[in-house]
This record gives C-alpha cells, structure tokens and sequence, in this order.
C-alpha cells in the first residue's frame, strides 16, 4: 500500500469514527409540537453514553432535511442531556441523531451575572430578570421590618418592559414575585410569614446551592429559611429551582421548582387563608381599564378571585407596547387545580393588580417531618397579547412532557 492511499485510508476511518452515529431519539407525535412554543426536552445521556460533549453532536431529523442544534448537559446522578424542539417543526418525523462528533462551538446564550446583592440572568446579553439575594432594607422612615432578601425584581418582558414592583405605599411587604406562608400553625403559635409589619416571622435568603450557564437554560438553587423571629429558630427550609429557557425572540420561560422541608422535628401546619404562596405585584403600570386577566376556566377579572384553575393569563398596557406573563400551575402541585387570589377589579379606585396561586385559600395543609413537598409553576413572560389557545398550548407543554424513544 503507497504512502497516499494509506494516508487516504486512515483519513476515512478517522471521518467516519469521528461522525459514528450512537443513537436515534425518536419523538412521539403530539398536537403541541409546532404550535406556538419552543418544547423543551430532555433524556438521560448516560442511558447511551458516558463520552463527553467535547464529543457529541445532535442533529434534527425533521422531513428529511438534517441540522445540528444546540444542547447542554446537566450534571448530576445522572447526565442529562437538554435542547429544544422548534416551534415550527413537524410532529409526525421527527428525530434527533446522536453523533460521536466535535461539535460546533457552542455559545452561552443564558448567562448568570452577580451584580452587587442581586444576579441578573441575560438571554443573549439583555437582562430578563433579577433576583434580589441580599436584604432589601426598607424605604428610608418606614418600619426596618419590612425589609427582606430572596424575591426576584425586576422580571422584564423581552421588550425590556417592568411586570413587577417591589415595596409600593399600599403594601410595603410586597416583593415582585416571591412564596411566603401567611398563616403557620408551628410549636402551639399562630405565625404570619407574609405580613411583615406583624414582626412575627419572616423568610431569609441562606445561600446559594448551584448557579449554572448555557446554551439552553440558565438556572441556581437558593436556599431560603422561614425564620419564627421570636426565637430565631428556623422552621421551614425552601430550595428554590429557578431555571430560564431560551424561549422565543418574544417570549421566554422561568420555572420554579421549590422544595419545602420542615427544619426540625416539629411539623408546619399551614392553615386555610385567603391569599399565601407563589404571589406576583405587577408593575405599577396595570390599572383595571389597560389590564386583564383570563384563567383556564374562562374567569376574567371581575369573577375570578377564589377559583380555581391551571393556568392564568395577566396582561396589559406596558407605555407604548403590551405584555404580561401566563402563570402555571402543575398538576403534581398540592390542591391543583389551584384556588387563586386575585385582586378585585375597584383595588385603591383603580384596579392595581395582584395575582396569587394560593393553594391554601380553601383548605389546610401539614408539612411533616422528614418529607420533602414539591410546589412547580411556570411562567411564560411574552410581549404582544396571549389568547386563551396559546396558553393552552403552553400549559399541556408544562404539564406533559414529550416521551422519547432511544433507538441504538
């Protein structure tokens, strides 16, 4: 054998081992790929390989044409391996070809940035929101109670617009999005940990557990202490998984998984409440004649305070533009579908708006020793108006995700 063509033989077998095809991932049809979002999947890598992904490619299968696509990798127990399922694909062909392949260079497109007390989390370089992990003290002259970390402010639309606000005159307590318990039964007190200015409990901000970047998603874990002030002794502790999708150029995806575990031997008696939990203050801009709200269940603002639904739909004038978020609950949530607290449509005269899962509205619930309970709600933030069908679409993306089949 010549020089060249054993070269041109080694070249060939270096080729192909290079482009060696591991596995097809088969995705089984469903009426909400190619609808309006983005599906986001995953798989356990490890079940097809332990390479690294300096070494793995991912390739769309879909009617025929072929393209590389990005992925990231979570690390854990198990490897798992995350990309998205485009909004325009077609249901009924679609795979994914796993390569042993260098692949393209991969960009950070969800990036965590720490910026003084708070982290910014960037999609391609624009801030979608803020988490405040510092205290925020109170506005100067008012009580120092009302002070408090862990809640997350500014959340933007991706026009760059305000949907939250923090500390208005009404509600000095009132924190963006943050999931405080207002009424707790725990060791023989009655303890609110929503209202502040009761000074009997509050809930703290401890520490980070994980920050990550990607590709895909950006996400940390936070550990958040429900603190029984008179005492000091902590009587809940809450992880919160905060992951943000790559989404859409006009909308994204923030998901919250929290993680609630007593913090001694004592159990946390929530008790029945009209409003407590994963609660939302909008922005200062929404009023009852520029905003609206829909649910799954057909409510609007005027009927929907104490019912129940799986998903809720806040919208409305944002300057020039528009926007809001869906609000999502899971079906795996304590009470879904869950009761919601709603503000009336005459709030202060002009229809401020303040929107609450408060799956306690309407019955208690005991937290026991040594169990982890597990609260998940998403929300998708859009500029523009959603419809009700869009929002379903959305929800059954949450709610059921997409089975893949692993075809070595």
């Amino acid at each position: 054998m010549t020089k060249n063509i054993l070269l041109a033989a080694i070249s060939l077998f270096t080729f192909t081992a290079e482009a060696q095809k591991l596995a097809t991932l088969k995705v089984s049809p469903n009426e909400y790929i190619g609808s309006y979002f983005d599906y986001n999947v995953n798989f356990n890598l490890d079940e097809i390989t332990f390479l690294p992904a300096s070494q793995l490619t991912l390739i769309e299968v879909n009617e025929g044409q072929r393209k590389e696509v990005p992925y990231q990798i979570e690390n854990g127990k198990n490897r798992i391996l995350h990309w998205q399922i485009n909004a325009k694909a077609t249901s009924g062909s679609l795979s994914y070809d796993l390569i042993k392949k260098k692949p393209s260079e991969a960009k950070t497109n969800m990036k965590i940035e720490e910026n003084g007390g708070l982290i910014n989390i960037n999609r391609k370089g624009k801030t979608l929101f803020s988490y405040q992990y510092e205290t925020m003290p109170a506005p100067q002259g008012i009580d120092k109670s009302y002070g408090r970390s862990g809640f997350i402010h500014p959340l933007n639309t991706p026009n760059g617009e305000w949907l939250t606000r923090i500390q208005p005159k009404d509600h000095y307590h009132h924190y963006g999005i943050w999931n405080p318990w207002t009424h707790v039964l725990f060791e023989g007190d009655t303890l609110d940990f929503w209202n502040l200015n009761k000074k009997e409990a509050t809930v703290r901000f401890a520490h980070f557990l994980k920050k990550e970047d990607g590709a895909i998603y950006a996400d940390y874990a936070a550990l958040h202490e429900h603190v029984v002030l008179k005492n000091e002794k902590v009587a809940l502790n809450e992880i919160q998984n905060i992951r943000t999708y790559l989404g859409g150029e006009d909308y994204y995806l923030l998901d919250f998984s929290l993680d609630l575990n007593t913090a001694s031997k004592s159990p946390f008696h929530i008790l029945e409440y009209r409003y407590a939990g994963f609660g939302w203050r909008t922005t200062e801009e929404w009023n009852n004649k520029n905003s609206k709200v829909l649910t799954s269940e057909g409510k609007t603002r005027e009927n929907v305070d104490g019912s129940t639904a799986k998903w809720c739909i806040v919208q409305g004038a944002l300057g020039d533009n528009y926007g809001g978020a869906i609000m999502m609950s899971h079906p795996t949530n304590f009470n879904h579908p869950e009761p919601l607290r709603i503000w009336p449509v005459d709030q202060y005269g002009r229809g401020d708006m303040f929107a609450n899962f408060a799956p306690t509205k309407n019955m208690d619930w005991v937290l026991e020793p040594g169990k982890t309970n597990n609260l998940k709600y998403r929300m998708l933030i859009f500029n523009g108006e959603m419809t009700a069908e869009k929002a379903e679409a959305a929800w059954q993306q949450f709610a059921y995700p997409i089975k893949i089949e692993i075809v070595k």
